[in-house]
């Protein structure tokens, strides 16, 4: 079968827009001829600085006949409907369309049979609306056609098309089409310098080939592959190891057609600054890659970089033109260190009182006040209990000097978190913002764990970032994410569909990731409630406490599930643990009532009890008797649920001991209430897979009521009492998890 070979040669396109151009042009071309019946076996896209290029293999020659049926009115009908009919068919007279029957009796029916048409021609309608409407980020026009009316847009001047369809065994032909004045044809170019004359090709291993020998390696992978392979043999040649940059290597595959590594170096005292700055200038003003001596893990003098040229001398102009800018550029960055480094950061926060952070949450200086006093009280409520100080025997005194100093370390890191992005470094390299923190804290003389908490209070950024485990950076975390979650709620800026302009799910599942990881028992209603409350906006600080712990709660579902956790289990134990807030506070009690009610544990607040509470019902109904007792509570609540439809009532009062009749009801009631003790006092210690062994012991009970007693009784009395007694089976379960939510 034919195969077909697309290039549209250009200037230079950004190495931004590289990969997705190939794609598009993959996708767009291969839809097109699918919907044109044309399926073909495989296809492929390729991108250089100067090139998009499409192989699509084994295309069919023709599309296939396409017969088509069009009803037509009854036999019989009204002489405008047949008429109708013709003009819309194509036919000349009724006699030419067929009389089919059916239930309805007989009708008419136009058949037209329509010849496919050659492969070749559909190709050469598809890319000319393909190129223009190709879906560039940004766009130019050139030339004389660019005044004329519709003229094409490309993202660079495009020069040449080559468009050719066949056979391995013959001759391909060329595609003829013309967009904009450039006719398709069979001639391209290889490299700009070393082999800018035309040749000519047929079909695409030909058309790789004589590339190739020209100076032009066509698959980007294959251009990484090769500067990689390259950059590290001539790394380890000279004793140093390369710093790999996955992003740099992707950006540089797409600056050359032709990788040529060298290496050049630069004057040893710019290695005096912190590493992540002469990185950054190195990597950001001329996309080198840096190196290491693979002994020490420091940087050395020297670095990467790919040239699109193979030149006459070596390289050595190419070189030294490199080290020259990049010495200018570190002798910049030196600068903005040094400069930096004269002023200390709580010297710069009063300028933070002229940058707004949001037009209806303040200035930074604001934010930044907000996130020190709730990172202040997210020290206490963690310090306040003695196992926050590990493999220490503490008194009462000592406590509370532990907890002095953690607050007061954790007060000072809030306030300078912010600090360097005022700092001329970060102004320059915003991605060093936080880490340039640090190293100006240290520089200061600031406590190890408060100048930590300046860089990692951003963490964790991702799935894949690093959480921070220090106490100092875990509570200004938890205050940075929690008062960005707090403010957007507030004035009611939350994620709607694939909207989330202010990246409150990532803060929500950072928030999430900080206190599992960590192992902190913290009651979030109570923190958001009083941080809302810091807002002078008029809105219901406790109903919007509750609104966020909803969704922090389902960012908790999605993460539990990645995990491996079954939805309905988490499901189960989040509606177990439901608190539902009515309105506004309750005026016959206080604020610290209130508070103290929210405080009650294994509520859905405290996440990382949601998350034990998860694993423990998890490994109860693995078990036989978690299988068993989760089937009696499903027959359990299916005949309360039939039983209250038909009777129009709920049946949710406490049985009469004295309308027990037979010993199984006395049993299973009393074991349901030493069930029910069991496990509430289980849950109080947190332990909650002896809460699942204290409900494993109903299993006996509920069978042996179920083969013994009948409930529906003719008894009106007995019955309902019965009824009751099966409610209280779902009252016991509940203490642990709703059982209705799980499956099976």
């Amino acid at each position: 079968m034919p195969d077909f070979l697309l290039e549209l040669f250009s200037e230079e396109i950004p190495a931004r827009m590289q990969a997705r151009a190939a794609e598009d042009l993959r996708k767009l071309v291969t839809e097109a001829l699918v919907g044109a019946g044309l399926l073909y076996e495989g296809a492929k896209a390729f991108v250089t600085p100067r090139r998009l290029a499409l192989t699509v293999k084994g295309v069919p020659v023709r599309q296939p006949d396409v017969k088509e049926e069009k009803k037509g009115p009854r036999v019989g009908a009204p002489e405008g409907a047949i008429q109708g009919f013709l003009r819309a068919a194509g036919l000349k007279s009724i006699g030419e369309a067929k009389v089919v029957s059916d239930k309805k009796g007989d009708f008419y029916l136009a058949v037209s049979e329509k010849p496919g048409r050659p492969a070749i021609e559909v190709i050469a309608e598809i890319v000319p609306e393909v190129v223009k409407t190709f879906p560039w980020p940004k766009s130019m026009r050139w030339g004389e056609q660019s005044a004329q009316p519709g003229s094409l847009g490309w993202v660079r001047p495009l020069h040449s098309i080559v468009a050719t369809f066949g056979p391995e065994t013959e001759e391909p032909d060329i595609v003829a089409f013309a967009v904009d004045g450039i006719a398709a044809g069979d001639e391209t170019r290889g490299h700009r310098f070393m082999a800018p004359q035309p040749f000519k090709v047929r079909r695409f291993e030909d058309y790789a080939a004589k590339l190739e020998k020209a100076k032009v390696v066509l698959d980007p992978e294959r251009r990484k592959e090769i500067i990689l392979a390259d950059a590290k043999n001539l790394a380890f040649a000279q004793g140093y190891e390369l710093v790999e940059d996955a992003g740099l290597l992707a950006e540089v595959a797409g600056l050359v057609e032709w990788p040529v590594v060298l290496m050049g170096s630069f004057d040893q005292a710019f290695l005096a600054m912190p590493p992540e700055i002469v990185r950054a200038t190195i990597r950001n003003n001329q996309k080198c890659f840096v190196l290491r001596d693979p002994r020490t893990s420091q940087l050395v003098g020297k670095f990467i970089l790919v040239a699109n040229i193979e030149a006459e001398d070596g390289g050595k102009a190419i070189i030294a033109g490199n080290e020259r800018v990049i010495r200018a550029r570190l002798a910049d960055a030196k600068f903005f260190y040094d400069t930096d480094l004269k002023t200390r950061l709580e010297d710069r926060l009063p300028k933070f009182k002229d940058i707004v952070f949001h037009e209806k949450l303040g200035s930074q200086w604001d934010r930044i006040e907000r996130i020190e006093r709730l990172a202040d009280e997210i020290a206490l409520t963690l310090s306040s209990r003695p196992e926050f100080f590990p493999g220490q025997t503490l008194s009462p005194d000592d406590l509370q000097r532990e907890q002095d100093t953690y607050r007061r370390q954790v007060r000072r890191a809030a306030r300078l978190a912010k600090a360097d992005l005022l700092t001329e470094v970060v102004g320059e390299f915003p991605e060093l913002q936080g880490l340039m923190g640090r190293y100006y804290a240290l520089a200061q003389r600031e406590d190890a764990s408060v100048a930590a908490a300046c860089e990692e209070h951003y963490k964790p950024l991702g799935p894949a970032d690093r959480v921070p485990t220090d106490p100092v950076s875990v509570a200004v975390a938890l205050a940075d994410k929690i008062d960005t979650l707090v403010g957007f709620w507030a004035i009611d800026e939350k994620p709607t569909g694939s909207k989330d302009p202010y990246a409150l799910r990532r803060a929500a599942l950072g928030t999430i990731r900080l206190i599992l990881d960590n192992q902190l028992r913290l009651s979030l209603i109570p923190i958001f409630k009083q941080h809302f409350d810091r807002f002078p906006l008029p809105i219901d600080a406790m109903a919007s406490a509750f609104d966020l712990l909803s969704f922090i709660n389902d960012r908790l579902k999605v993460q539990l599930r990645e995990q491996g956790a079954r939805y309905d289990l988490v499901d189960a134990v989040l509606a177990a643990g439901q608190i539902v807030y009515h309105g506004p506070r309750d005026q016959l009690r206080s604020d610290a009532e209130l508070s103290r009610e929210l405080l009650v544990p294994y509520t859905n607040d405290v996440l990382l009890l949601i998350v034990r509470r998860v694993e423990a019902l998890g490994k109860f109904l693995d078990t036989e008797d978690g299988k068993t007792l989760l089937a009696g509570y499903k027959r359990a609540t299916n005949i309360i649920r039939i039983e209250e439809k038909r009777d129009k009532r709920e049946y949710t009062g406490r049985p009469n001991p004295s309308l027990f009749r037979q010993d199984e009801e006395r049993a299973l009631a009393s074991a349901i209430d030493t069930a029910k003790a069991e496990a509430a006092a289980a849950v109080a210690r947190e332990d909650f897979e002896a809460a699942m062994r204290a409900m494993a012991k109903l299993r006996p009970h509920v069978d042996a009521f179920f083969d013994k007693v009948t409930v529906n009784v003719e008894d009106k009395q007995l019955r309902e009492n019965r009824l009751n007694l099966l409610n209280e089976i779902r009252a016991a379960t509940g203490t642990v998890a709703d059982f209705s939510c799980i499956e099976g």
